[in-house]
């Protein structure tokens, strides 16, 4: 087998300092599986660049800043999702209480013919109540994305179900909990 000059030196790179970027990761995330993984990764990402790397002063402080990088992205990521599922988890321990079963099962077979986006703006908005900026925070995207998304998926709705189904379904957050009188009393 011939190994060529630039595979051996980024052999050699790799064995040197691995452990050292492993233990980066690991300190900037807290995660042990995720820090040999980011290391591994930023290690792939300096290979495709070998060839310009290797003649540069530092290539360990390119490997460090790629490391440190990935460990943010990684950390918000984490953020985004864990608060995803606390927004999402927070209204479980409330019991609905369904007025209209049939009109709740249209409304879920509409919701599921929207796309992801709009659909999660127009639930999160108008079943859980959550603000556009709350909004916009859960779903890792800007309030003018909700709003658009949001009104889209609205009319999209509207078009599927009706105009005035619509309203109500909004106003009562879409069968779930409401503020408004018992169905009798409409």
């Amino acid at each position: 087998m011939v190994v060529d000059n630039a595979s051996a030196e980024f052999h050699d790179f790799f064995e040197r300092h691995y452990a050292e970027l492993s233990r980066l990761a690991f300190l900037l995330t807290g995660d042990a599986d995720a820090a040999d993984d980011l290391a591994a990764d930023a290690l792939l990402a300096l290979w495709h660049r070998w060839d310009r790397l290797r003649r540069a002063d530092h290539p360990v402080a390119y490997a460090r800043g790629v490391v440190a990088n990935l460990a943010r992205n990684r950390v918000r990521r984490t953020i985004r999702e864990r608060s995803r599922i606390a927004l999402l988890g927070a209204g479980r321990s409330e019991r609905t209480d369904e007025r209209d079963v049939a009109a709740g099962l249209d409304v879920r077979a509409a919701l599921a013919q929207l796309p992801f986006r709009k659909r999660a703006c127009v639930v999160l908005r108008h079943a859980f109540d959550l603000s556009e900026k709350d909004t916009a925070q859960a779903l890792g995207t800007s309030v003018g994305t909700v709003k658009s998304q949001t009104s889209k998926g609205m009319a999209e709705l509207r078009r599927l179900l009706g105009t005035g189904a619509t309203g109500e379904l909004a106003e009562e957050g879409f069968g779930g909990r409401s503020s408004q009188a018992p169905a009798g009393d409409r």
